[in-house]
């Protein structure tokens, strides 16, 4: 009786949880859920940092600056950008969680079995930086229009998001609208991606290693999505610092000032040191807890669709 050749190894099928169409668009969907509601919850945070970046001389700290903007121009002021901030977001995390997993298995499957776990960081940075370039192309009209209405001085730009839309489609000879910032933005957010999805994934695991030294299954839930959210918090803190220059030079481009000046203009400017550390605590703080809350997102709805939490040894 013949005896049926082994089927060759596959990253889609090597885990408890086949990776499917199914799965991959739960993945997708958790991803919107988890990228667009966070960013739209922490507005106030971003419309702060923006102008802490694009005017540190008027808006010197987080509170200060807060209390600055509503005094000037009302209490709705810091919600100036939502609704770009969630759509741009939300189309974001689409591509940003669900081509992950699709670029992870298809790279480990290139690599094969022994070397998608000898070299799994490696895939886990290639696997976000491919994602996130595709993310990018979508977040960056949205992104431009928010930090245009968000750094215009009060009453220059339209803050409804119909008009801003129309006035950046309008002057798109000045603001470069729709892809304008997408060099700086990639300079921005691949690092960024990279470095919050190899630092998550690496946290998990040293948690599984060292501290929780049972197989994962074997732990609650509750205990999964707490590994969950200490591990993304511990991601966003780097992501934010490794990011921060290039997330300062896009904030300057929506800065009436600086039309028509290059990145590299920008950059000189200002200077290096106001690059990486202006706005720089605010944003810490703002991307520590959005990563952490969106790994917890993220996992909380795969554990719902029976997915199970992203990451282990």
């Amino acid at each position: 009786m013949a005896v049926e050749p082994a089927k060759p190894w596959n990253a889609r099928t090597a885990g408890v949880v086949p990776h499917d169409f199914s799965y991959y668009s739960k993945c997708v969907l958790g991803g919107i859920l988890a990228c667009g509601l966070t960013h739209a919850a922490v507005t106030p945070l971003d419309v702060t940092k923006c102008n802490m970046q694009v005017n540190p001389q008027k808006y010197r700290g987080l509170v200060s600056g807060l209390k600055l903007i509503m005094a000037e121009e009302g209490s709705h002021a810091i919600w100036k950008g939502v609704t770009p901030t969630l759509l741009g977001y939300s189309a974001q995390g689409a591509f940003k969680y669900g081509l992950y997993e699709v670029f992870k298995d298809q790279y480990s499957n290139i690599a094969g079995k022994e070397n998608a776990q000898k070299y799994k960081g490696l895939i886990w940075c290639l696997g976000s930086a491919s994602a996130e370039f595709f993310a990018d192309i979508a977040l960056c009209p949205l992104e431009m229009i928010k930090v245009k209405v968000q750094t215009s001085p009060h009453g220059t730009f339209p803050t409804a998001f119909g008009s801003a839309l129309a006035a950046m489609s309008a002057q798109r000879a000045e603001t470069r609208f729709p892809f304008g910032s997408l060099v700086p933005l990639w300079s921005r957010q691949i690092p960024y991606t990279v470095a919050k999805f190899y630092f998550f994934e690496k946290c998990v695991q040293l948690f599984y290693t060292h501290v929780f030294t049972q197989p994962k299954e074997t732990y609650s839930k509750l205990t999964q999505l707490g590994v969950t959210f200490a591990s993304g918090y511990s991601a966003g803190v780097i992501c934010a610092i490794v990011s921060h220059p290039a997330d300062s030079i896009v904030s300057q481009m929506g800065k009436a000032a600086n039309k028509g000046k290059s990145f590299g203009q920008i950059a000189s400017e200002v200077g290096v040191v106001n690059l990486c550390t202006k706005g720089l605590g605010t944003r810490v703080l703002m991307i520590g807890t959005l990563t952490g809350l969106q790994w917890w997102i993220y996992d909380t709805f795969k554990t719902v669709m029976g997915l199970g939490t992203t990451g282990g040894k």
